[in-house]
């Protein structure tokens, strides 16, 4: 695990602020879901990523399939990425 050097305090209520330089290195927005984990005495947060999204459109779909290393594309993410491809190395799919 990488230490940031950032030091936070909990505040009265339990919370702590994320540092916005983190929340942009982890594309954190304001409202994303921020899973909890516990690993003994480990507090780790997470980015909240649900099952089968779509990593190009954030779709969560039942055509939605999981290639290679758990990528995850819908039937329009896998259009979207199609395009790209064929336009980047002039191609046609």
């Amino acid at each position: 695990m990488k230490s940031t050097g950032i030091v936070r305090k909990v505040d009265g209520l339990g919370r702590v602020v994320i540092p916005v330089e983190l929340r942009n290195v982890l594309a954190i927005k304001e409202k994303d879901p921020v899973e909890t984990f516990v690993d003994g005495n480990q507090i780790i947060l997470k980015k909240y990523t649900p099952y089968n999204e779509c990593i190009i459109t954030g779709e969560i779909t039942p055509q939605n399939k999981e290639y290679a290393n758990g990528i995850v594309l819908s039937p329009r993410g896998a259009e979207i990425l199609k395009h790209k491809i064929e336009f980047r190395f002039g191609i046609k799919a």
